[in-house]
């Protein structure tokens, strides 16, 4: 994996081989929860991404203090080299690797491919929940240099920001509002934010859910003018899925500037007087 930028991907073979490592936590987020207790790696922390990673009353992340606690509380430290996976190619688990870089530690890693992919090579599992024992788990100030605001987008409208609807192209036309069994993140008006390049996420990955080399993304964002040395913010419907492209951009490509818009489509789409197109 050394023709990507920075060494952030482990491959499952790695994980097999360090599943009793004590200086490694793996921690599997998934977009559906459940799947966690029919199977997981073994010595894996689950986390639900909407009951313990989101803030319960408002729309928005965990803030610093209560990051720090609920990892802590699972026995994950700051010295602790976190693994991260899940299903659907590994949206949310890409969501938690942008989650746990905007709080500070960069000492992460994402699997080469999804729990999908662990699951067909025959590797072990476990319904086991780990008992570890808590540990401190500080997160830093956030950092707003990864992280875009509904403010910071209207103000990229004019065109020295390159911004990346990451989602379906038929999300990005408009023709579809609301997804099939994600009712609760729809919008009021379908469509995308003006200027914005159409580059769906599954566009990085291969079948198996691995990413593409550094040269096949290269070409995929350059050919659709993302890397043209403008800033870049990406978006999709609530966050999970720009992250995961932000980690294409951002940590195998090494695009700097790069921000991960999670208030997405699911804010704008609601907004007040906000510009939307619906041309393809």
């Amino acid at each position: 994996m050394a023709d990507y930028a920075k060494d952030v991907l482990v491959s499952t073979e790695w994980v097999e081989e360090h599943l009793n490592d004590p200086s490694i936590r793996i921690v599997e987020v998934d977009e559906n929860p459940a799947l966690y207790a029919e199977a997981h790696i073994p010595g894996a922390v689950g986390f639900d991404w909407q009951r313990d990673l989101q803030d319960q009353v408002r729309r928005d992340f965990l803030g610093a203090e209560e990051f720090g606690a609920l990892l802590g509380s699972r026995g994950i430290s700051n010295d602790h080299t976190i693994v991260l996976y899940g299903d659907r190619n590994n949206w949310f688990a890409a969501y938690t690797y942008w989650y746990l870089r905007y709080y500070g530690h960069n000492d992460v890693k994402l699997v080469n491919g999804p729990r999908e992919k662990w699951l067909g090579e025959g590797r072990p599992t476990s319904t086991d929940i780990p008992a570890y024992e808590p540990t401190t788990f500080t997160a830093k100030p956030g950092n707003d240099a990864i992280r875009a605001k509904r403010d910071e987008v209207l103000g990229a409208l004019d065109g020295a920001t390159a911004l990346v609807d990451v989602r379906s192209p038929q999300e990005f036309s408009g023709e579809l509002i609301a997804m099939a069994g994600y009712e609760q993140e729809g919008a009021q008006r379908g469509g995308h934010i003006p200027g914005a390049a159409s580059v769906p996420w599954a566009q990085a990955v291969t079948e198996d859910g691995t990413f593409k080399s550094a040269d096949e993304l290269q070409e995929l964002y350059g050919g659709k003018g993302v890397l043209d040395g403008r800033p870049i913010i990406a978006y999709c419907r609530i966050g999970e899925r720009s992250a995961h492209t932000w980690f294409v951009l951002h940590e195998l490509l090494g695009v700097e500037d790069v921000r991960n818009y999670d208030g997405s489509w699911t804010e704008w789409g609601n907004l007040v007087d906000v510009p939307v197109e619906k041309d393809v």
